[in-house]
């Protein structure tokens, strides 16, 4: 069951990724272009690379548009921040403001984008054949 939290404005930034998720108590959430929902997580691991001990990427889940809610898809990032630590990794991340985030969305949906992928959004395509 949901609930209503209201926001914390003095845990931090609620422009910036990890802003956002301590003020809300939740994780930011898009709309891609499209048109599916997806919420953003963020995640480290060691790269191997002693000067840059530890890599950290975004993580986009994208939720069911129809039936039982739940996540159907995920897209990630290539390694976007890094640091000595994981948690030095991570805070980096959590500094992109939330159009930085976006865009990163937008850039891995570009990626994904391929001549087999129709150009018109299902709904769009509905639409025209109802005319």
């Amino acid at each position: 069951m949901a609930q209503f939290l209201p926001a914390d404005h003095t845990k931090g930034d609620a422009n910036t990724l990890g802003g956002y998720a301590a003020v809300h108590a939740r994780p930011a959430a898009f709309e891609g272009s499209d048109g599916m929902a997806y919420s953003v997580e963020r995640l480290a691991e060691p790269t191997g690379d002693p000067a840059r001990p530890w890599g950290a990427w975004l993580c986009f889940l994208r939720w069911r548009r129809m039936g039982e809610p739940g996540v159907e898809g995920h897209l990630e990032t290539a390694h976007l921040a890094w640091g000595a630590t994981e948690a030095d990794a991570l805070a980096t991340l959590g500094a992109f403001t939330l159009g930085e985030v976006r865009d990163e969305l937008e850039g891995c949906l570009a990626a994904e984008r391929t001549s087999a992928t129709p150009e018109r959004r299902w709904y769009d395509v509905m639409r025209a054949e109802d005319a």
